[in-house]
């Protein structure tokens, strides 16, 4: 047997020693909680718009959530379902949940009722967590038909008084008879239940895919996935001592948990937050806690940098800003630094790999593929292991393109109670990942797109990625997605959904004409339609599966 081209892992010589550096986590983020409150038990953890808690805090706060769960009876195992956006009630949940030996099962407050439908009932949700605007409006009557027994609520204008208006500016409501209040049972003071401590290979999380390709199914993130991609994030990010994380990407989504909550609780760091993203509150937010580090999806920047308010200080302090769970334009890229002087670094990674399995090492910039004009998403750890299949589950030459697959000590063990798509998407504890890319021979790491979203017009491949990548260097484009639609000639065809920036104009077929001049003639898209607005996920990924149904309703 040929041996694995992809085994002898060049990207090591891109990696600075600190990543290179093994890691082999044998506990979890509980613990790290109590090694930051031996540490700095006064430091802040939590910043929220004005309220401050410390570790000492929110080791206690988090500990009486435990303790009334247990005593709601929460067993070891159990799933504790969260629906919270970031606020510091999510971070008092999730801790409380694992002190009481729980799995738990993130939820995206954007999800409608039929989606926390299946996600409770697939978890077999034991306890809810929830606003209490959300458990009045859709929550009490969708947990009705579930196995919840037990249900906190919050109102996430608690902690702090600025209560602004623009991500805050909801009434308080009155306590609910059926649901106990959060912030009131975390000032409590119930004591934790005893022989509860997490296990390494415990599942920590049950983090349900997005959804842009289908049903939603659950990745069993274990504790030592979660706490092995928080250590990786710590030695290979070189942030300052006491470093300061803005929670940009959603603390439910993997990117947020890991890359932010995680990386900052493992570092002792100070974790800001601000309900749900507004790029105004955000730049307000930069201004005030001066951060380390952020992540967030391309949108999130791209909204930023078309703020009116924005300047090169809003971004200042910024050691190093990474994005992922979105492709990157290197258009973008380069604007955003000509304009406020951070280099976005790229990332990759999904649900089933806790986060990251690629990025931009230090002193390093990706690549830009001369061929494609695809920017490079990173190369992977030292500890893992990423190869390029071809049709046949066979290893292509670097350079060429396939199926990237992943091995490593983030690859979930698999989804929660699916053995059939369990053994399809991992075989060998290997992560499948339906996404199309290739590598160089240093290690960079290029992913084209997803498979399931390559447009065959008149027997030509086309890859949404690569025409994106183009509309996104034009002036007048703001966000830019790519879908094949029906056509009797060609089979498919390429359609372009586009926004603008603000204030800007284009006639839908100067774009085309634009794109003509810069792709072969069977890539460019045929129909340009220009929207307000385009779908996306709550973590900002841009959902072609919606604007193809578009297509077809339309």
């Amino acid at each position: 047997m040929t041996a694995s081209r992809y085994a002898a892992k060049p990207w090591l010589a891109l990696l600075t020693d600190a990543q290179r550096a093994p890691v082999d986590p044998d506990d979890s983020l509980v613990h790290a909680l109590r090694r930051a409150v031996a540490e700095a038990p006064d430091r802040t953890f939590l910043a929220y718009f004005d309220a401050r808690l410390t570790y000492r805090e929110v080791d206690r706060l988090s500990d009486s959530v435990a303790g009334h769960l247990a005593a709601r009876g929460v067993e070891r195992g159990d799933r504790v379902a969260v629906v919270l956006q970031n606020s510091p009630h999510f971070v008092l949940a999730v801790l409380g949940a694992w002190k009481a030996g729980a799995t738990v099962v993130p939820v995206n407050p954007m999800y409608k009722s039929a989606e926390v439908s299946h996600v409770l009932k697939d978890a077999e949700a034991a306890a809810l967590v929830c606003s209490d605007r959300a458990w009045q409006a859709y929550l009490r009557d969708t947990a009705a038909g579930s196995p919840v027994r037990a249900v906190l609520t919050a109102c996430e204008r608690d902690f702090q008084t600025r209560d602004d208006a623009r991500v805050l500016g909801f009434e308080r409501l009155e306590p609910a008879a059926d649901a106990d209040d959060l912030t009131a049972v975390a000032r409590a003071g119930h004591r934790p239940p005893e022989g509860r401590d997490p296990l390494p290979g415990d599942i920590a999380l049950i983090s349900y895919t997005s959804g842009t390709s289908g049903t939603p199914k659950g990745a069993t993130n274990t504790h030592r996935n979660i706490m092995y991609n928080a250590e990786r994030q710590r030695t290979g990010l070189d942030l300052p001592e006491a470093p300061v994380y803005f929670a940009m990407a959603p603390l439910f989504h993997i990117t947020g948990m890991v890359c932010q909550f995680g990386a900052c609780l493992n570092s002792v760091g100070t974790l800001v937050l601000a309900y749900r993203f507004e790029a105004g509150v955000v730049l307000e937010a930069f201004a005030e806690h001066r951060p380390h580090y952020t992540v967030g999806p391309s949108t999130a920047f791209m909204a930023l940098a078309a703020h009116p308010s924005v300047t090169p200080d809003h971004f200042s302090s910024f050691e190093v800003i990474s994005s992922g769970g979105a492709p990157l334009p290197p258009a973008l890229v380069e604007k955003f630094r000509a304009g406020f002087g951070p280099y976005i670094r790229n990332g990759y990674g999904l649900t089933e790999c806790t986060a990251p399995c690629a990025s931009v090492p230090p002193g390093h910039e990706a690549p830009v593929d001369p061929v494609s004009g695809t920017l490079a998403v990173g190369v992977p750890g030292p500890d893992t292991v990423v190869r390029i299949l071809d049709d046949a589950g066979q290893e292509v030459p670097f350079g060429e393109q396939g199926e990237i697959v992943v091995s490593g000590p983030q690859v979930v063990p698999g989804y929660w109670r699916r053995p059939d798509a369990t053994a399809e998407t991992f075989p060998g504890g290997e992560l499948r990942t339906g996404d199309i890319g290739f590598m160089d021979e240093r290690g960079w790491l290029y992913v084209v797109d997803r498979k399931k979203d390559m447009i065959n017009a008149s027997g030509f491949k086309v890859w949404p990625r690569e025409v994106e990548d183009v509309l996104y260097t034009h002036p007048a484009v703001r966000e830019a997605a790519v879908v094949g639609v029906p056509d009797g000639y060609r089979g498919e065809t390429v359609k372009a959904y586009i926004s603008l920036r603000p204030g800007a104009e284009a006639d839908p077929d100067a774009l085309a004409a634009y794109c003509k001049e810069r792709l072969a003639a069977y890539k460019y898209p045929r129909q340009v339609e220009i929207l307000p607005e385009l779908p996306k996920t709550a973590s900002g990924k841009i959902l072609r599966r919606e604007l193809r149904s578009r297509t077809r309703d339309s």
